[in-house]
Order: structure tokens, then C-alpha cells, then sequence
């Protein structure tokens, strides 16, 4: 794909969504980083249904650490690999506290030393609440930039690297969510709707579904 249909298609995108944010609900960066965390195999909608009922009684590092895992995982039982997620949470709020005085780290390494935080996870919370141009390839991501042709890749590093590459610097920072929106929503994994997609002119896909 060349660099003006890729400069059109976020442009489309652009004019269809132009304010695109994360689905998940949070009011703080801490909150963002513990939603994020907790969305890892999980949907948007089933962990802002735990959280709304999490964060009304801990939504800071020290409550989520005197709440404690057991009562942590009763908020959250609903969401894939809840167990493991509990942990991850108190780790990272008493990582927090003692290494960071109990605020978000706002670069990478420190973020990914946290427990539960991986690449993705980071690439989420610096975009969001830093507002860096980093791009979280999911699988939403990783498939339309390989259906489209916008930055195909045989992993996910491999996309992100080339979506930050390829993508025209005045997209980069909202594309991480016009991508991950277009697949959730237009470009399904299944049964994708592509006579309703904006960009199906420019997009390089073999086999529309039209």
C-alpha cells in the first residue's frame, strides 16, 4: 500500500470519529492502568461493569492494596483470568506507592516493570493519559492492518513497528483507536461489513465481503 492511500484512509477515519478514546470508563490514570490491565482477554464492556462497581470503594493504589485480593477478586470474577489479574493489581499498587509515590509512571520501562503490564498494556496507557504517539496492536489492530494492507506483519510487534512507521505523523496519535474501533465495530473477524465500511475503496483486502 502506498503512503497517499494510507493518508486517505486515516483521513476517512478521521472525518467518521474525530476524537476517537479507549471504551473503557476511568477517571484517573490510575484507573486507566488498572482497567487496562484487567481488559487482557477480556472485553471493554465486561470490565467497566466490574470497575463501576470497584472504583466507588478503591480507585487509588492504598484503597486497592487495603481492599486486598480476596475481596479484589469478588469485584472482578466475571473477567477472564480474574485470579491471576487480583495479584498483578495489588503488585502493581504497592510497586506504585513504594517506587513511584503512588502515581502512573509516564514512560515505558517503568510502566512495564510493573506486574500485569506488558507492551501493549504501556502502549495503551501512553497514549491515553500521556498522550504519546505510541500504537497497542490487539487483535482488532493486528487484523485490519493485515486485511487493509496498512501495515501488514507476521506478528505484533511487527505491525506496531510498521504502523509507526508507515502511519502520516498527524494520524499517529488517535490511531491506535481508530483502528481498534474500525475492527470492533466495521472490520469483524468473522463476518466483516465491508459494503458499510468507509474505506472499502482504498482498502487492499482480497476477499470483501461485498
Amino acid at each position: 500500500m502506498n503512503a497517499d492511500k494510507r493518508r486517505q484512509i486515516f483521513s476517512i477515519l478521521k472525518s467518521t470519529n474525530p476524537k476517537p478514546t479507549t471504551e473503557l470508563n476511568y477517571q484517573s490514570n490510575f484507573e486507566l492502568l488498572v482497567a487496562v490491565v484487567l481488559s487482557a482477554q477480556a472485553t471493554d464492556v465486561s470490565v467497566n461493569k466490574a470497575t463501576e462497581e470497584l472504583y466507588k470503594v478503591a480507585n487509588t493504589p492504598q484503597q486497592i492494596i487495603d481492599l486486598g485480593a480476596t475481596k479484589l477478586k469478588k469485584y472482578i470474577k466475571n473477567i477472564g483470568l480474574y485470579n491471576s489479574k487480583a495479584e498483578n493489581v495489588i503488585k502493581l499498587s504497592k510497586a506504585l506507592l513504594e517506587k513511584h509515590d503512588g502515581t502512573v509512571p509516564d514512560n515505558r520501562e517503568q510502566l512495564e516493570a510493573l506486574a500485569g503490564v506488558g507492551r501493549k498494556t504501556a502502549n495503551v496507557v501512553l497514549n491515553t493519559a500521556f498522550g504519546q504517539p505510541t500504537i497497542a496492536v490487539d487483535t482488532h489492530i493486528f487484523r485490519v492492518s493485515n486485511r487493509t494492507r496498512i501495515a501488514p506483519g507476521k506478528n505484533v510487534l511487527e505491525v506496531e513497528k510498521k504502523l509507526l512507521k508507515f502511519v502520516p505523523k498527524e494520524y499517529k496519535l488517535d490511531a491506535h483507536h481508530w483502528l481498534i474501533l474500525h475492527g470492533r465495530y466495521v472490520c469483524k473477524a468473522r463476518n466483516p461489513e465491508c459494503k458499510a465500511c468507509k474505506i472499502n475503496q482504498l482498502c487492499e483486502f482480497s476477499d470483501k465481503n461485498i
